[in-house]
């Protein structure tokens, strides 16, 4: 056994060893997560404040609490979908879910994905932060500034040590907000928190205005839904790459399904019924108004346990923007995938992410919004090239070996999967639908759009365009060649490609 598998087995054994691995393959005698983590896991990836902050939008644009509710969880269910079904490619293939794209893209061509994923991963940090100084200035009065430094750092931290110590940290999270949010449901179905007004509120709710229905909140919550859990397409599988090859598939999308969709479902309704009975606009400032009007101390302590049961989702952004960087960095100039890289990225990274957040100051609400409308076009595109590519062209069948080599059969650069990437996000322009909340100025409406009262429809339009796209350009593929290719290739070739491509 060698110094790079005595390492991971440390890891595993102390739980707190920095994780030896980053972007490449995980043999199969390293894979010691299990099947009945990926529930809990992704269930507390959704199961925080931030998803409560996206129940908020719909109050904000005139919908009702039970209304939002329905278009949040319907979207929630649809966006998973594409999450559990990208999250059954890790134990498959072992591998980052940025580096199986490069058969769609190309080894070089990756990069246009890793572009995209990339903005996705810092901005849902930023928006992470941002959300947690504003909500903590309001309700403790905290210098924003120290917060944004200290929860760089902690997510940062974490990051670093990577794998196994993140899933201990999400396993502690869940079992520590899991209770508090309960209670907190069942006080505000109760009327709790009603005393006092929230601070701030959500313009269209605390002026009195009617909440009810109308298609274009309707859609644009779904839309928010959809992209929120489509977000995590990029990075399901680096989380379930440690598996065993031969889980079940069924089980696996099962498991990861039932987890996002269900608390992703509960806390937009939480969330929802948080603005119209409380007119909040602060997910933050409403749980301590509905603790503290339990007993004393309750808000604080919900404040305080929310915040630090965040942290670990922080570091799960951080964690795949590392492996999306080193990704893209070793696609044009090789790189050792070291310790000492993957603390360079994630300190890199978390310095981006604070920068970011320190200059740009808003209504939370709103610049939550306008991100995840911005993040669904932009991932629309690659995760319908990626699924069709792996589940009807390709149909799960990849040469592991060549992913890690520009001169591999997937060559530098696929033609195919960046043609139908550039298509789908092309048709997808004339159905923009980016409006700032907080003012109601348009910031960019298209044709369609605006014949559609503002419906937003774009994020259909690349799913159907842009997998339709790929599929016709890739009846040209010479699948029979790669079959002759892949029956020949043995896992210690994988595992001698990748560190000889990693420079080991």
């Amino acid at each position: 056994m060698n110094a790079h598998e005595n390492a991971a087995l440390a890891g595993e054994a102390a739980g707190l060893e920095i994780e030896s691995h980053s972007i490449d393959y995980i043999p199969e005698r390293e894979r010691h997560a299990k099947l009945s983590s990926q529930g809990p896991f992704w269930f507390l990836g959704n199961f925080h404040f931030f998803t409560i902050s996206i129940g908020f939008v719909g109050p904000s644009i005139g919908l009702s609490a039970g209304w939002t509710t329905l278009a949040g969880a319907l979207g929630i269910m649809f966006g998973t979908i594409f999450m559990a079904f990208h999250g059954s490619q890790g134990p498959d293939m072992g591998l980052p879910q940025m580096i199986q794209s490069r058969a769609q893209f190309g080894y070089r061509g990756v990069a246009l994905a890793l572009l995209a994923t990339l903005f996705v991963f810092v901005g849902f940090n930023v928006v992470n932060i941002s959300l947690i100084m504003d909500g903590l200035k309001n309700v403790f009065g905290v210098n924003p500034a120290v917060v944004a430094i200290a929860a760089s750092i902690v997510g940062g931290a974490l990051a670093i040590f990577g794998h196994d110590l993140m899933h201990k940290a999400f396993k502690w999270a869940l079992i520590a907000t899991l209770p508090l949010y309960a209670i907190v449901t069942v006080a505000l179905a109760f009327g709790a928190g009603k005393g006092a007004a929230s601070i701030p509120a959500i313009p269209a709710v605390a002026s009195g205005a009617h909440l009810g229905f109308n298609w274009v909140a309707f859609l644009t919550q779904f839309a928010i839904g959809a992209s929120y859990n489509i977000s995590y397409a990029p990075y399901v599988s680096d989380y379930s790459r440690y598996l065993p090859k031969h889980t079940s598939r069924a089980k696996l999308i099962s498991a990861i399904f039932l987890g996002a969709s269900l608390s992703g479902a509960w806390m937009i309704g939480l969330g929802a019924w948080l603005a119209q009975q409380l007119k909040a606009s602060d997910a933050l400032v409403a749980l301590n108004q509905v603790g503290a009007s339990l007993f004393p101390g309750c808000g604080s302590l919900l404040v305080v346990v929310s915040v630090v049961g965040f942290l670990p989702i922080i570091a799960l952004n951080t964690y795949s923007a590392m492996l999306t960087l080193l990704t893209g960095v070793d696609s044009f100039r090789k790189i050792k995938p070291t310790r000492g890289a993957r603390i360079g990225a994630v300190m890199a990274i978390s310095a981006i992410v604070m920068a970011c957040t320190l200059s740009i100051r808003g209504n939370g609400v709103a610049l939550l919004n306008t991100f995840l409308v911005l993040m669904l076009y932009f991932l629309v595109p690659w995760t319908s090239v990626n699924l069709v590519d792996y589940f009807f062209v390709r149909k799960g069948r990849y040469a592991i070996s060549h992913f890690f080599t520009p001169q591999g059969i997937y060559g530098a650069w696929q033609a195919r999967g960046i043609v139908a990437y550039l298509i789908g996000f092309a048709a997808m322009i004339p159905f923009f639908a980016i409006v700032d909340n907080e003012s109601g100025k348009e910031i960019f409406v298209g044709y369609f759009a605006h014949l559609m009262d503002g419906i937003d429809l774009a994020w259909l339009v690349g799913l159907v365009v842009a997998g339709a796209s790929y599929y016709a350009l890739s009846r040209s593929l010479d699948l029979r060649a790669e079959e002759k290719v892949i029956r020949t290739i043995k896992e210690s070739d994988i595992v001698a490609m990748a560190r000889q491509s990693a420079g080991h």
